[in-house]
């Protein structure tokens, strides 16, 4: 299919849900696979190997990756970013259970808000959107409190503020790329700049931060980074940038939401991780300001604006602004 959709269509449907499943049970299978490969080690082999998977898919798609286009300087800082995002994510998840992390990941579309409020003034919020943005901080503000008090899930607030910082990086690193003519190349040149510099840099990290590099593993640790590599770090990137080519991204965002969720129900039943009531209250209230942050404005009526005139930008402020950028998808 190349013809852009209005509409989902039940492929479409399928295919987000499926894609929502794997992004929030995936941050459960990297908290279980810790035991035997070290955090920022496991984020290294996950984009070395994705990095390969995807110069293959290149080649044989003959997508050229290496043509001057002036995108070097932000696409070595949106992959420098992109890499960031990860290492915080994975070493987060010694802290904290899989559940909660995701709750502060989910923060990133108001990182998105606030920073292009900050960086382009006429990108400024509506009433409503800053509702969105108070619920959000007073999620935060629930769910950090908790991870300071012993109980329930234990004292979890390391864990939870490199959470919270993965969710600012993911923002950085949307607005990164829509700030600059990375939103001009193609998904795979875009997505090519964050895991070609995340298999440079993690490596370094690791190695930086004295993890053991151990190369004999078990079949579920094998099994885990073949699929954290294949599913989480190449085909569902591409899947979420071929959708957003083809279909509304007003509409596609709306199964985010389910990410959280998911990782919530994937953490009690996999590792028994403790789902307390502030939690809930937390994920609510992010799912809340979510939809408020990316409330479209009314359309303006006809006849209302004088010849020539245009709406501002505000009004025309929309949520393309955060997942349209493709290769930002789900962590």
């Amino acid at each position: 299919m190349t013809e852009r959709q209005d509409q989902l269509d039940g492929r479409a449907a399928a295919i987000l849900l499926a894609c929502c499943l794997f992004w929030g049970v995936q941050q459960v299978l990297v908290k279980a696979t810790l035991p035997e490969l070290a955090p920022v080690f496991q984020a290294a082999l996950r984009f070395v190997g994705a990095t390969v998977l995807l110069l293959l898919w290149c080649a044989w798609r003959r997508v050229p990756l290496f043509a001057r286009d002036g995108t070097l300087w932000p696409g070595l800082l949106a992959g420098v970013l992109f890499a960031a995002e990860f290492a915080a994510m994975y070493l987060g998840l010694q802290h904290t259970t899989a559940s909660r992390l995701t709750v502060f990941l989910y923060t990133s579309p108001f990182w998105v808000a606030l920073l292009l409020t900050l960086l382009v003034p006429a990108e400024r919020l509506r009433r409503v959107q800053w509702v969105g943005l108070i619920c959000a901080f007073v999620a935060v503000a629930f769910a950090l409190r908790e991870g300071f008090v012993q109980g329930g899930a234990g004292v979890t607030w390391r864990g939870d503020l490199l959470g919270l910082a993965a969710g600012a990086l993911w923002g950085l690193t949307t607005v990164t790329i829509r700030a600059s003519r990375l939103v001009q190349v193609s998904p795979e040149k875009m997505l090519f700049y964050q895991v070609a510099v995340s298999a440079v840099t993690l490596p370094l990290l690791s190695a930086a931060l004295g993890e053991p590099w151990h190369w004999q593993w078990s079949a579920f640790a094998g099994a885990s980074i073949a699929v954290q590599t294949v599913i989480g770090a190449f085909v569902s990137y591409l899947v979420w940038m071929w959708l957003l080519a083809h279909y509304p991204a007003t509409k596609i965002s709306a199964f985010v939401f389910l990410t959280p969720i998911f990782a919530l129900i994937a953490g009690a039943l996999w590792l028994g991780e403790t789902v307390t009531p502030t939690l809930l209250l937390s994920l609510a209230l992010v799912a809340v300001g979510i939809v408020l942050v990316n409330r479209r404005a009314p359309a303006p009526l006809q006849g209302k604006q004088g010849a020539g005139a245009c709406p501002s930008s505000a009004d025309s402020y929309q949520i393309e602004s955060y997942p349209a950028t493709g290769a930002t998808a789900a962590p």
